[in-house]
């Protein structure tokens, strides 16, 4: 009784905290801020409470909406308040999801620090976007971790090659498909609402083109390096790595699963937070 008192007790602590920062967000940030909360993620919330396709060009014909249906559920009680509040919400329970990550991965507290200020963690919260989804899924069960990095793929499909191969490695087909299933149901059915919306994704990359921050081609060797790495070593932080070097389309924000996967080392993350902002400076130098 005592442990249930003192975890609610921490939750409605926790809950107040969130609220004032967002509150905090609203009043203080600049309103250019969350522009993928309001162009993207927020349209097409709105569309699925409707019963419309939030794939629809109509829907946010700025910057479509192209991850997985699923990822919109934890958006849509967002979606219903005034967009400044949303926004806010959608900054403070990512960085919130973040840190919770860290602390699930095991990280040191000066670890967690500086994967929480890094560039591409940074770049998620100011642009409201939610690269906090799969990077959660990182640290929970494969069959509901599966939902997870799936949202985006281009964060984490790696990762789901490396739970496939580790299902079977541990018990063959039974428990590859003990894994798995849950989620192959749930794209079944998303494409009998939808269509086959994932090969929607192809869309973005004429959409995203003056943004995207992929290496692809040339970092596909590096890629298969990473997630043969993670099968050979079976360690799972390689293909955390490999997918945004796989993938023809990231964004900026999208290379935080790779910081990420230099949570449990201080030395090496260190080392990757400084590269990355010496970059971010090199790249927008103060003062142009």
């Amino acid at each position: 009784m005592n442990t249930l008192r003192a975890k609610l007790s921490f939750g409605i602590i926790l809950l107040a905290v969130l609220s004032l920062l967002a509150y905090a967000i609203m009043r203080l940030a600049p309103s250019g801020l969350g522009i993928d909360w309001r162009l993207t993620y927020r349209p097409a919330a709105l569309a699925l409470l409707r019963g419309q396709n939030p794939y629809s060009v109509e829907v946010s014909p700025e910057a479509p909406f192209f991850a997985a249906p699923w990822g919109l559920l934890p958006l849509l009680p967002l979606a219903l308040l005034p967009i400044e509040m949303g926004r806010a919400f959608v900054m403070v329970i990512g960085l919130a999801v973040f840190g919770y990550a860290a602390y699930r991965a095991g990280a040191k507290p000066y670890a967690a620090v500086l994967f929480l200020l890094s560039p591409p963690v940074i770049h998620t919260i100011l642009n409201a976007n939610i690269e906090w989804i799969p990077i959660l899924g990182f640290v929970l069960p494969p069959w509901l971790g599966l939902f997870f990095v799936t949202v985006k793929p281009q964060t984490g499909f790696a990762v789901a090659i490396w739970w496939l191969i580790d299902a079977w490695r541990k018990g063959g087909a039974a428990q590859v498909s003990r894994t798995f299933a849950p989620v192959v149901i749930a794209f079944l059915i998303s494409f009998t609402f939808y269509g086959l919306w994932p090969l929607g994704m192809f869309n973005a990359l004429n959409y995203g083109r003056g943004f995207n921050a992929s290496l692809w081609p040339q970092s596909i060797p590096i890629g298969m390096v990473l997630l043969a790495a993670s099968i050979q070593k079976r360690d799972v932080r390689y293909a955390m790595s490999a997918s945004p070097c796989l993938s023809p389309y990231v964004l900026f924000h999208a290379w935080g699963s790779a910081v990420f996967s230099f949570i449990n080392d201080p030395v090496q993350m260190t080392a990757v937070f400084i590269g990355l902002w010496i970059l971010v400076g090199l790249r927008f130098p103060i003062g142009s």
